[in-house]
């Protein structure tokens, strides 16, 4: 801890030094039209000479106004340029010691010439970047889709059995939105991401490798879901509404609304649905030489609401404040059959089970952050300050009829009843500083300082219906709480030379947790320290050709639900169970990528997790139960190759193909006895936009998955092709689009698990195969103002809320 404090003291005196040394010169000036009216959010560049280094860029106010401040003494120039105009510079000026004041620049209004020219260029699909790839969802046809269905099209992302995403091969993913940490896993990730129309997603942005900045949760990486925000001056929006139907109905709608004019930018986003659809689970287990065939059908109704809005006040070109707040929620009615049939060696009928299960399940989540930032130089330099507040609760009122049968389907006994009602909560308070200080035009330093407090609850309270009435059931109920502290600091360097950029960060987290559990009388406590090193290579061969790798370790914590002991029956023979004993588990990753011209020649990423945290089943030969427990397996291994990017076939066929190819392994010793399984897959993914005249287009995406090992899983091949036309009118501002999602009804997800006295088959069904309608449209002032982009300071806590 001195060490730390030692450290904070060095850069807060290099801070002191670094504004000190600086001449407080200031250059300012205005940028006008031809006739002399001021322009507002024109961009403003201050140009070094003789080298054209851009030292400094900022946007005029309302009055047409910048001012740069802090400028070292030599030669510049100010160089203007606003869309809709031809760019313009004022003459060469000398900095000395006295504030200097430019003439003002004239822009001149190309509109006119604007009409002669026909743009035919557009944003790809996928755009591979330096460190990371970006997925512009809004060149995609996503017509019914919700937002986990955009995020499994993305290059190198697939889903797991429940619906968990995985990238490149590897569990432990962060999801950010807007750059904000989500605070979700599981469950509650999934019901938020299928609640989100397709429609409002912007971009998505996967970083395998993320930099010391941020957290070092998440051994797969971070996946930022950006959403639709105009960034336009005065008012603008946009609108959707749409419906789909599989064997059950889709209704959704929602606006997106901005406001950005003078000192303050705000927005609101809403959006609704209704979905009504089912999961079908079928397992099949062989237990000794008896078979045990069970057919699960979950029918949940849910009408979510999402919400988002937001202010940021400009003070001046040096502070600004900004409030945030966000939330959704999710009351949903399920209804669930479970049905066993039991059979002997010799194939006979032994009986079997029913079990009926009326659900009522809330979800909610509430979200402040309050943020400020500081341009503490014209080099680039911030001070950004986070302070964030998340809420989630989530309630289940539930009963059980379960139901013995004989060989004829008769009733034994009297059914028995269950009913439970539980509730869950989790409070995450955080708070962060990040500065960053450009010592000299080619190196960066970025350093801060993170701590977070969570509290989680649950409460679950079973009765059981006997003679007496309704008694408590001390087997199923049980109180859990949890609290936990991180505290983390970090700091980097990033040096660039002519063609070759190095960054290296350290990240130090410090875990201070205990909890415990009523229901088995569990403590639980943790404290332990470790440190995360990054490493980014950038080499340009030439112009065209680009060479980059990363080097990261990273943590994955248990979520909070997971460390939780209790046991909880989904139906007679099956239950899940948490685990108070699980530890971090911990990886190394390297990747590898060539490019040549933006197109995506190869990648390469490999990455070994020690104590990787996965399902493991155990299974009663006596009681026929199987209880299903997250535990740390010893050691995976994860190695992906890819390549593909987007590219124009023809002026009217885009095509965007990606081929990839994997080998994961588990080893590890799994209840007393050794488990080692790998094997070689690969996969294909093919998206298809075809232009048509008069604004019409056709869409068909096709992919197709070998089978693999994921952790005790081995996943069976898979394959699916959606095809869909889109239309655009009114000025290219409303957009009508009609697609069918999985047209042959093939995507399922299919595995074997087979280890010690475990064999079961695993299929899980979805209503994958849909027809969709939707329709978009933008309203509003087309004036485009800089938007800022920030990142808040809760971090993994949130994406381990409801992680299992």
């Amino acid at each position: 801890m001195n060490r730390l404090i030692k450290t904070i003291i060095f850069f807060i005196f290099l801070f002191g030094i670094k504004t000190v040394s600086a001449q407080n010169v200031k250059i300012s000036g205005t940028v006008t039209d031809k006739s002399n009216k001021a322009l507002d959010y024109a961009s403003v560049a201050l140009i070094h000479l003789p080298d054209s280094a851009s030292v400094a860029l900022q946007a005029t106010n309302q009055q047409g106004l910048y001012e740069f401040s802090g400028v070292k003494p030599g030669r510049y120039l100010i160089k203007a340029l606003m869309m809709g105009y031809d760019k313009n510079q004022s003459a060469t000026f000398e900095v000395k010691e006295a504030a200097v004041k430019v003439p003002a620049i004239t822009l001149t209004d190309r509109s006119q010439e604007l009409k002669e020219v026909n743009i035919i260029s557009k944003m790809p699909v996928i755009d591979q970047k330096a460190d990371r790839v970006v997925v512009n969802v809004e060149q995609m046809n996503t017509a019914g889709d919700n937002a986990l269905e955009v995020i499994s099209r993305s290059p190198g992302v697939k889903l797991d059995k429940d619906d968990n995403i995985v990238l490149k091969g590897k569990k432990g993913i962060n999801v950010m939105i807007d750059g904000k940490l989500s605070y979700m896993t599981g469950m509650e990730l999934t019901t938020y991401l299928k609640s989100l129309p397709g429609s409002v997603l912007s971009k998505i942005e996967l970083i395998s490798n993320p930099p010391s900045s941020f957290d070092a949760a998440g051994t797969a990486g971070i996946i930022n879901i950006k959403l639709k925000r105009n960034k336009m001056q005065g008012f603008n929006g946009n609108m959707n509404l749409g419906g789909g139907y599989g064997r059950y109905e889709k209704v959704f709608g929602g606006t997106n609304l901005n406001y950005n004019i003078g000192k303050v930018s705000t927005y609101l986003r809403l959006n609704a649905g209704h979905y009504n659809s089912y999961n079908r689970l079928t397992l099949n287990r062989t237990i000794g030489e008896e078979q045990y065939n069970q057919l699960n059908f979950w029918h949940p109704v849910t009408n979510s609401l999402n919400y988002s809005t937001g202010a940021d006040y400009f003070i001046n070109d040096k502070n600004t404040l900004g409030i945030m707040v966000k939330g959704y929620t999710a009351p949903e009615e399920t209804k669930v059959n479970s049905n066993s049939v039991n059979y002997n060696a010799a194939g006979a009928k032994m009986g079997g089970t029913s079990m009926y299960n009326p659900q009522s399940n809330t979800e909610k989540n509430h979200a402040l952050n309050l943020n400020y930032r500081l341009k503490t130089d014209t080099l680039g330099g911030e001070l950004g300050i986070d302070a964030d507040y998340v809420r989630y609760d989530n309630s289940r009122s539930e009963t059980f009829t379960n139901n013995y049968l004989d060989v004829n389907d008769q009733l034994i006994g009297t059914p028995i009843d269950l009913r439970n009602n539980g509730m869950g909560k989790v409070s995450i308070y955080s708070i962060k500083a990040d500065y960053t200080l450009n010592l000299n035009k080619k190196l960066k330093m970025e350093t801060g300082w993170k701590s977070s407090w969570v509290r989680s609850e649950s409460d679950v309270r079973f009765d059981s219906l006997k003679t007496a009435g309704w008694i408590t059931d001390p087997r199923r109920t049980n109180l859990f709480l949890y609290n936990e502290n991180i505290n983390a600091g970090y700091l980097s360097l990033d040096q660039s030379f002519k063609n070759l950029q190095i960054k290296a960060g350290l990240r130090a987290e410090q875990t201070l947790g205990n909890g415990s559990s009523s229901g088995t009388n569990t403590v639980i406590d943790r404290k332990y320290w470790k440190l995360f090193p990054t490493l980014f290579i950038s080499l340009k061969l030439d112009s065209n050709n680009l060479i980059t790798a990363a080097y990261r370790k990273s943590i994955n914590r248990p979520s909070y639900s997971s460390l939780n002991p209790f046991t909880f029956y989904t139906d007679p023979y099956t239950a899940l169970q948490g685990n108070p004993f699980l530890q971090p588990s911990y990886a190394n990753s390297f990747e590898f990528n060539y490019s040549i011209k933006n197109f995506r020649v190869l990648t390469l990423s490999y990455s070994v997790n020690n104590g990787s945290i996965w399902e493991v089943a155990y299974q009663n030969d006596l009681t026929k139960e199987t209880i299903t427990r997250p535990e740390n397996l010893s050691r995976t291994t994860n190695f992906y190759m890819a390549t593909g990017s987007p590219f124009d076939i023809t002026k009217w066929w885009n095509n965007s193909t990606e081929v990839s190819a994997g080998f994961n392994r588990t080893q590890s010793a799994v209840q007393g006895n050794g488990y080692n399984a790998f094997s070689w897959n690969w996969s294909v993914m093919t998206d298809n936009t075809f232009t048509l005249p008069k604004n019409y287009s056709l869409s068909a995406y096709a992919y197709y998955d070998s089978p693999s090992v994921s952790g005790l899983f081995r996943s069976l091949g898979s394959y699916q092709l959606n095809v869909g036309a889109k239309k655009t009118f009114w000025n290219k501002n409303a957009t009508l689009a009609l697609k069918v999602n999985d047209v042959f009804n093939t995507s399922a997800f299919r595995a074997n698990l087979e280890y010690n006295n475990i064999k079961t088959y695993w299929k899980n069904e979805w209503e994958s195969r849909r027809v969709n309608l939707s329709f978009t449209y933008k309203f509003g002032n087309m004036k485009i103002k800089t938007a800022r982009s920030r990142r808040t300071g809760t971090s993994d806590e949130e994406n381990r809320v409801g992680k299992n």
